[in-house]
């Protein structure tokens, strides 16, 4: 039965993908949306095909990809590890409060310019930037799991000997594993996010930089294709988050819908 729903889900959305692509298709060729601004889904298809079959493609999403992983790799644990640290020691917690805070409040665009001047155009200016959108969803997540453990049972770990090593390992981070996971469905994307916006203000290399060249001469086709390059990326990326999540909570039992 939930086979059969999940099947009738992707044919629905599917029907919804087609129906978008023939209405701009029609629309186009009929004149009342101009290609010069929206392009055509075929003439996209045309150059999405070029793109792959000459190879020129794969050098861009190689750079693209190795900037998303490492800004979300190092995001995510700095932000775990902060997020503990912080819930387990108020007096931490409380004594960078306001810079947390003020930090978190700062928009992230304002520091890309400033993270190309310190670090280049390369690849290290492009981490930093998606590591400051992948930090603060994971850490606020994680402060906020560890802060919902159930008090009943950290007080019965403490009447069992348990010391704060086994806290963490025991109590802290299962009772967190649902926030962190639940983070990075969003993190990913926010890494995703930092490696793009971070090329296109400047590399040489990357989707970014593509959608950026194309864009400088008016290639809305370039850029349109650019961004389903970038969908389905999106969507690779976040399929092997939700393998990983099932994976990693395979010990929790499945609500029943009944």
């Amino acid at each position: 039965m939930r086979g059969s729903k999940y099947s009738s889900l992707i044919i629905k959305q599917i029907g919804i993908f087609i129906l978008i692509i023939v209405l701009w298709e029609g629309l186009t060729r009929l004149g009342w949306i101009d290609s010069f601004f929206f392009s055509r889904p075929s003439l996209i298809s045309v150059r999405f095909y070029k793109w792959f079959t000459s190879g020129t493609i794969y050098a861009h999403i190689y750079m693209t990809t190795i900037e998303t992983l490492l800004a979300f790799i190092i995001g995510s644990f700095v932000g775990v590890i902060f997020g503990l640290l912080f819930a387990r020691i108020p007096t931490l917690a409380h004594l960078f409060d306001p810079y947390i805070k003020i930090a978190n409040a700062l928009p992230r665009i304002a520091l890309a310019p400033i993270f190309a001047l310190w670090f280049g155009l390369g690849i290290l200016s492009k981490v930093a930037f998606g590591v400051t959108l992948v930090f603060f969803i994971v850490f606020f997540n994680t402060y906020r799991g560890v802060r919902e453990v159930d008090p009943n049972i950290f007080n019965n770990a403490r009447m069992l000997g348990a010391n704060e090593r086994d806290l963490f390992r025991h109590v802290f981070l299962p009772s967190a594993m649902s926030w962190i996971l639940a983070s990075l469905h969003t993190s990913v994307g926010m890494a995703l996010v930092g490696a793009v916006v971070g090329e296109y203000l400047g590399a040489a290399r990357g989707l970014g930089y593509l959608i950026a060249q194309a864009e400088g001469v008016f290639d809305t086709t370039g850029v349109f294709t650019g961004l389903v390059v970038l969908s389905i990326f999106v969507l690779l990326i976040d399929l092997i988050v939700t393998l990983v999540e099932r994976w990693l909570l395979k010990w929790r039992p499945e609500v029943s819908s009944s």
